[in-house]
């Protein structure tokens, strides 16, 4: 009788561990979309349509100034959390015309925008 317990409490142990192991939810991150990071603003080269791979990468907060883009272009913002991307007329990111929320994206003519904002949630 001892040794079936004892196997008893083995097989119970172990098969806590195996919960304890594989049965937790992990967060999972968010998924690279057309190329463009999880985390990440993307522009995509001058009328590549549909999107496949982004000619520059942004993954800081604040204005990142913008050169020799012009025309059509995909713009798309794969930030987390919420987190919101503006096309601005302006260098430094002023005088903002366009706001995109997370996981969103647009076919934009970059002629006129200066620069682009990466905002906090």
């Amino acid at each position: 009788m001892r040794k079936l317990f004892s196997g008893a409490v083995a097989l119970a142990t172990a098969a806590t561990a195996m919960v304890a192991l594989t049965g937790t939810a992990e967060a999972k991150p968010a998924a690279d979309w057309a190329g463009c990071p999880a985390g990440a603003v993307c522009i995509y080269p001058q009328n590549q349509d549909p999107a496949q791979s982004p000619s520059n990468i942004y993954w800081t907060y604040g204005p990142h100034n913008l050169s020799n883009q012009v025309g059509w272009h995909w713009v798309l913002n794969n930030q987390t959390g919420g987190a919101s991307a503006e096309l601005c007329l302006n260098y430094g990111g002023t005088n903002c015309n366009y706001t995109m929320g997370a996981q969103n994206g647009v076919w934009a003519d970059l002629s006129p925008v200066n620069s682009i904002k990466l905002n906090r949630p």
